[in-house]
């Protein structure tokens, strides 16, 4: 790192857990975000302030004026962009000394695995059932690690999935792809503003204690949040032999 670098980055080299080592693994990681909107919102903004030294944002979608109420990653001169580039924006305004790769674009089954063949960690801000399916059969094809959020009305969610552990379970262990489950949209049910915020910040955080190898991560967890009491609910998740994706039976 040169001067300029160990300015910036100080108060994480100032950690013991982090340092100048995992700060440097910062630099040197490459981070996956699917999903430019709530919960990509500060996943994005912190990854880049971190210092995650490659980003690559995907997302499909333009930036609404119903969009602002809660992804803080755009602005009301940016309405009618592509939601990548408007991010890639707010990201390099933050950080202009790290790659970012803007994708506007919807990835289907083949392109996740080219996108999380380099990636390091991935981290899964979409919107709908399909996508995340899709996301953790190539994460755990790739032996990748996941970072999983969900936030809707008042209730969020996040987990992670780690494939490289033989006991952590899967995002199909928890939620298997051929059971119906309701797709629920912001746009129909709404969504409490700060709450893809506590939810996305998490997902950052858990995502760079991924990269730096730091702490416990929440594999193997369920963390649920009734933004209404402000309860967490914390429940274990075991792998499932049987699962589709990541069972012993379904090698």
């Amino acid at each position: 790192m040169n001067d300029q670098q160990l300015l910036r980055y100080s108060r994480h080299i100032l950690l013991d857990d982090i340092d100048i080592a995992g700060q440097e693994k910062f630099l040197a990681a490459h981070a996956l975000i699917v999903g430019a909107g709530g919960l990509g919102s500060p996943v994005a903004l912190y990854l880049a302030s971190a210092g995650v030294g490659r980003i690559t944002l995907v997302d499909n979608d333009t930036v609404d004026l119903t969009n602002l109420q809660r992804q803080i990653l755009h602005t009301s001169e940016r309405v009618g962009l592509a939601k990548v580039s408007s991010g890639k924006t707010a990201m390099t305004q933050i950080n202009p000394d790290i790659d970012i790769v803007a994708l506007s674009e919807r990835a289907d089954q083949a392109r996740l695995q080219q996108l999380i063949a380099t990636a390091d960690v991935v981290i899964d801000c979409s919107d709908n059932f399909a996508t995340r399916q899709a996301i953790n059969r190539a994460c755990v094809f790739l032996k990748v690690p996941l970072v999983s959020g969900a936030a809707i009305q008042f209730d969020g969610q996040i987990s992670v999935f780690d494939p490289r552990s033989d006991t952590s379970p899967c995002y199909a262990c928890l939620f298997p792809p051929d059971r119906e489950f309701e797709e629920v949209a912001c746009a129909t049910m709404g969504v409490f503003a700060p709450l893809v915020g506590i939810i996305g910040s998490m997902q950052a955080a858990e995502a760079l204690k991924l990269i730096a190898g730091i702490g416990t991560s929440l594999a193997g967890v369920l963390l649920m949040l009734d933004a209404r009491s402000m309860e967490w609910t914390r429940i274990g998740v075991a792998r499932d032999a049987g699962c589709p994706v990541c069972g012993t039976q379904h090698p």
